[in-house]
């Protein structure tokens, strides 16, 4: 089901900013028998990227309301899009009324409870551009993420790690990345570039529950091959296990699953 500034539709209007520009963010989240996962994280972050772009917010309470009709008590996945709406063309931002659309799909094989918690991924050779004034949001101009997804075909690869223009590691084309070295959990900042997932702010927040010092730091690609475990994690597949990278295998330190259970623990 897809729902239309909260109407059923399968189309938004050709000169929509969305479409024309990527004019626009968005979110996707997991819903269990049709209520969201996560929904005060989800709802506060899809406001604070709406404010970075200058974009209303959509209500709360209506927004809410939306997603569980999309959702019609299944589990599945729902994507949130807000975008300026349509106008004449040019880039001035004026004069719009905001879309928001929101849509419902099956979870994909990679997200469902069944699927390998030890995953292996391959390093991209396309590099982020920095853009410190989008860093952190989701926005709709994705072109990097899709230019690097392209680079392989190999169904055994299940995600593309990326880095910056300077060669230190930002994240997946799809996920957030983090690494363990001895009691200390590492992951990049996204001051310059990629995308601040809800799931990362939740293990962040609350890794100290597990004796974890947290490092946001800048560092190459080698800093995970002498890792002791490294992980990826985004809201539709929890926090998986890196099990290779490349053809470099990696360690396994026993920190997957406390530190999953952690992020899904109802504590805040």
């Amino acid at each position: 089901m897809i729902l239309v500034d909260g109407l059923p539709a399968a189309s938004v209007d050709a000169r929509d900013r969305g479409l024309a520009y990527g004019d626009g963010v968005f979110r996707t989240l997991r819903c269990q028998a049709g209520e969201p996962r996560w929904w005060h994280d989800q709802i506060s972050t899809l406001a604070s990227d709406c404010a970075a772009l200058a974009l209303p917010a959509p209500e709360a309470a209506c927004l809410q309301d939306e997603v569980r009709r999309v959702a019609d008590g299944a589990d599945c996945a729902v994507k949130i899009i807000v975008t300026r709406g349509s106008g004449a063309r040019g880039y001035a931002p004026t004069g719009m009324s905001a879309t928001r659309i929101v849509l419902a799909s099956p979870l994909p094989p990679h997200a469902r409870p069944d699927a390998p918690v030890d995953v292996h991924a391959r390093l991209c050779t396309l590099r982020l551009a920095a853009q410190p004034r989008l860093a952190g949001v989701k926005h709709l101009n994705r072109l990097e993420n899709v230019l690097a997804r392209g680079e392989w075909d190999d169904p055994a690869c299940f995600e593309g790690l990326l880095c910056d223009a300077s060669g230190h590691l930002v994240g997946g084309t799809f996920s957030n990345l983090f690494w363990l070295a001895g009691h200390t959990l590492f992951t990049p900042p996204l001051d310059t570039c990629g995308i601040a997932g809800v799931t990362r702010a939740r293990l962040l927040r609350r890794a100290r529950r597990l004796g974890l010092a947290v490092q946001v730091e800048r560092h190459p690609p080698a800093a995970i091959l002498a890792a002791d475990e490294v992980l990826i994690g985004n809201s539709l597949i929890g926090l998986r296990r890196l099990a290779r990278l490349d053809d470099t295998p990696l360690p396994d330190a026993g920190w997957r699953r406390p530190l999953d259970e952690l992020v899904h623990e109802d504590l805040d």
